[in-house]
């Protein structure tokens, strides 16, 4: 099997990556389950990445279906260190119009009851998550989107609801008073569970529609949604080969390190059995 050193995770609209060469199709196992659908490896611009569809490959999942922790603990297991989201969001501020890219830096979190942890059931972890984003990722992101010809908006808060319903008018106009950017339904757990993953993570939000609290546009349908999320998700498709090789190579951040004074319980109070299937997480620190 193939190993990677990038994980591209694709969101609505973005269920395949046509540049990439030798490309292998794999199935990952995983101690939490069955990831979203099989992994697909190849090499973008040289640069070894594994692809996963978030949704699946046919749009089979509701954001609160999706096993992120299978989908997470499978790229850590492919070898990937850094993650590119890319996912279709709603905007929450007038200058973010349809069409433009967000590179969010903080999240605000309003699922529930999702799986967002790999612990627990003996372990305790406490990560660090005050900046959930990897700065060196959103930074070579934002500019290259720039740079590519696309209107881009850098850091903002990226509100993740639990859906599949969108907002009622009356959330939306709360929301909007929280001052976040975009609204969305998956990036908040993916980003958690990266972090204790010790994988940089990165999302690239596309956004698609105005929410609903924009008294003068359409309400949000998702035909509405469509027509600008194919222009956004080919528009996608060059900035993540144009960005592929900048963001490889060795890691300076502390995504990498984000584990190693986190984990609270005493390694002589877990079970070995734990201790095995958590090893691809924990296994640089407990023996």
């Amino acid at each position: 099997m193939q190993q990677a050193r990038i994980g591209i995770i694709g969101g609505s609209g973005l269920y395949q990556m046509e540049a990439l060469k030798a490309v292998e199709t794999v199935s990952v196992e995983t101690p939490f389950g069955s990831p979203s659908g099989d992994f697909i490896l190849g090499k973008l611009e040289g640069v070894p990445v594994a692809f996963l569809s978030r949704h699946g490959r046919d749009h089979t999942l509701l954001p609160s279906e999706i096993n992120y922790r299978a989908n997470i603990f499978g790229m850590k297991k492919l070898g990937v260190e850094r993650i590119l989201s890319v996912s279709a969001v709603g905007s929450m501020k007038e200058e973010i119009a349809p069409g433009h890219i967000v590179i969010p830096d903080q999240f605000y979190d309003l699922s529930k009851g999702r799986k967002s942890t790999f612990f627990g059931e003996g372990i305790v972890a406490h990560v660090s998550f005050a900046n959930p984003v990897c700065p060196e990722l959103t930074e070579v992101m934002a500019d290259m989107t720039e740079a590519i010809g696309a209107t881009v908006h850098r850091g903002g808060t990226y509100l993740c609801m639990e859906g599949p319903q969108f907002s009622t008018r009356a959330e939306s106009e709360v929301h909007r008073t929280w001052g976040v950017s975009v609204i969305g339904m998956t990036n908040a757990t993916e980003a958690k569970l990266a972090r204790e993953a010790e994988m940089c993570y990165v999302t690239i939000a596309l956004s698609t529609d105005y929410d609903c609290w924009h008294v003068s546009e359409e309400h949000v349908t998702v035909e509405m949604i469509l027509d600008v999320l194919h222009a956004n998700v080919a528009f996608s498709k060059k900035l993540l080969q144009g960005v592929i090789q900048k963001v490889d190579g060795k890691r300076a951040c502390s995504c990498s390190k984000a584990l190693k004074n986190a984990i609270v319980t005493r390694p002589e109070a877990m079970s070995s059995d734990l201790k095995q299937k958590l090893k691809p997480l924990i296994g640089e620190y407990v023996s």
